[in-house]
């Protein structure tokens, strides 16, 4: 591309050096043609790795990386692929929902099938999938390898910066001035160096020449916008490591104590408050109507200090924290933020008190506790053993008519117990109990336990029910919640390095368009003075420094005239 490595001055340059790293004369032939063509101060003209001859496979790669036109290409596809995310609900915000097979009926039941076709190509994932994330790591490649394609060579270039410049270099500036010298040079170039002084300019003298600049800082904002993007980047990749990220949700029901997913904290839920504004507290328009005023889960927070992971062992808990958990007030700890999310009205059993009864001879044999989300394996009553050996916490039939559960929530539980003791058979007797008394459930229980009698399971002998379940108009015998609580769980590590990004990025944007980096070439050949002048943008400002700092000298110019473009056109 470019034939001339080595100046006039004698400075060795690398190829696809446009100007000279020493006197700024242009190598490129086309340049050197057209003498009234303004030069392109890009970089300087410095020589980049991106432009290297023959390039090998790695500097193949370094220039795809390096390549803006694939920064913006990659930008867009990513645009894209994040627009593909926000057209059905992601995965992530779905309450109450954990398994792939959940996640595919709910598509299904939601959005026929178009949710069908979504959730399989993993838009429902977006955000956490392989593509998504290859993206991000592809823009952030692209972000390190285009800045230390331009950064270090333009670094070089003004670390070491000629005072005296070629001809054509200050010739074809943007800023240009030329005229007759009759005083001493010296004494002229002193007063100009120290006009361009009481305007914050650095001056270098050498020779009857002079360099003048100021703002170089400016040149920096762009990369300096790079690194805070770079670590935006990896502050939001960051969030993928489940340690520093969480976003999830968990339903609680009153009394009720569970482990929030990946971590070892406990959270309960003593009591649910929900309270509705009173007629006198309503608009007209809003007469008698139930509008809520306040719902509130009067929560504590526990930590695991002993069999967090022993299956075998109840974990031993420490509490940390309580805290009322309203809308716009949080439980926070330690990194951790619990929000009320939401809450629905629904009686949930929660334990019953139910008693065994044998049919046949007409008698109690004893109760036992029995809750609905933990059974345990083995109850003991008297003589007799009641032995968990199925448990179905959302009861219902497949399409072959088998027993099977919906969900993981004990909705509408089902315990299969195998009863031993005196004048049992010795393999004993099969028996199902539903715990939640409806139509339904009274028709499953006795179409089951039916089926165990023609199998010679079961004699029905045997019963299991709840003694006076409604007394005076209250359940008896039964710990059972009125409203399930919502509870958004969250935990965002990476998010001080993401603010920290961005306040980067902002210093950035802040250096590079608020000041301008200008510099002023004179040299005195004789009685000639030529002057050139070149910034990054705002050229009305440079050619007004330079037609102030002219007249200080008693050079009188118009700023206008000092426009190298007007001459171009």
């Amino acid at each position: 591309m470019f034939q001339n490595t080595k100046c006039e001055c004698g400075h060795q340059n690398p190829v696809g050096t446009v100007l000279c790293e020493s006197c700024g004369k242009p190598l490129d032939e086309a340049l050197l043609k057209d003498e009234k063509a303004l030069l392109e101060m890009r970089y300087d003209g410095v020589a980049r790795r991106s432009q290297k001859a023959n390039p090998h496979f790695v500097d193949r790669i370094w220039n795809f990386f390096s390549s803006v036109k694939i920064a913006v290409y990659l930008i867009v596809i990513t645009l894209i692929g994040a627009s593909l995310g926000t057209i059905l609900q992601q995965e992530s915000t779905l309450i109450n929902l954990t398994e792939r097979s959940e996640f595919a009926a709910y598509y299904k039941e939601q959005h026929g099938t178009f949710g069908v076709i979504y959730h399989a190509l993993g838009l429902s994932r977006t955000y956490e999938s392989w593509w998504f994330i290859g993206l991000l790591v592809m823009i952030g490649t692209s972000l390190v390898v285009c800045s230390l394609d331009r950064v270090l060579p333009l670094y070089r270039a003004l670390s070491k910066q000629q005072i005296r410049k070629h001809m054509q270099f200050i010739n074809r500036q943007h800023v240009v001035y030329s005229g007759e010298l009759t005083e001493d040079k010296q004494a002229w170039l002193d007063r100009f160096a120290k006009e361009l002084k009481r305007k914050h300019y650095r001056v270098l003298q050498e020779d009857g020449a002079l360099l003048g600049e100021k703002n170089r800082f400016s040149r920096w904002g762009p990369y300096i916008n790079h690194i805070g993007l770079i670590v935006f980047l990896l502050a939001v990749l960051g969030r993928s490591i489940p340690a520093w990220h969480m976003d999830q949700y968990l339903t609680l029901y009153e009394g009720e104590t569970r482990q929030i997913p990946g971590t070892n904290y406990y959270i309960k839920n003593d009591k649910f408050t929900l309270d509705y504004y009173s007629e006198e507290e309503l608009a007209n328009n809003q007469k008698g109507t139930k509008v809520v005023k306040l719902y509130e889960t009067k929560a504590r927070l526990y930590e695991c200090t002993d069999a967090c992971n022993d299956l075998t062992q109840e974990p031993v808990l420490k509490e940390v924290k309580q805290h009322d958990i309203r809308v716009n007030s949080a439980l926070t700890y330690d990194g951790l933020r619990i929000y009320q999310n939401s809450y629905m009205e629904k009686v949930r059993f929660i334990s019953v008190h139910p008693t065994l009864k044998d049919v046949a001879g007409g008698s109690d044999i004893g109760s036992f506790d029995l809750r609905m989300d933990q059974p345990e394996a083995e109850y003991k009553l008297g003589d007799y053993t009641l032995k968990l050996i199925d448990y179905y916490p959302d009861f219902g039939l497949d399409e072959q008519t088998r027993p099977m559960t919906k969900s993981r929530d004990p909705n509408n539980p089902a315990f299969v117990f195998r009863i031993t003791g005196p004048d049992v058979q010795d393999k004993g007797e099969l028996h199902i109990y539903f715990a939640m008394p409806s139509e339904k459930s009274k028709y499953y229980e006795s179409i089951l336990n039916e089926s165990f009698k023609q199998r010679g399971d079961s004699s029905g002998r045997f019963s299991i029910q709840v003694e006076n379940p409604i007394v005076d108009g209250k359940m008896n015998n039964i710990e059972y919640s009125a409203f399930t609580t919502y509870l958004n769980i969250r935990m965002d590590k990476a998010m001080p390095y993401v603010w920290v990004g961005a306040a980067i990025s902002m210093i950035g944007l802040i250096m590079g368009f608020y000041w301008q980096h200008r510099r002023i070439w004179v040299r005195i050949d004789g009685d000639s003075l030529s002057l050139g002048g070149h910034t990054n943008k705002n050229t009305y400002g440079l050619r007004a420094d330079v037609a102030g700092a002219l007249g200080k000298t008693g050079i009188a110019v118009d700023p206008k005239t000092l426009d190298n473009r007007r001459n171009v056109r």
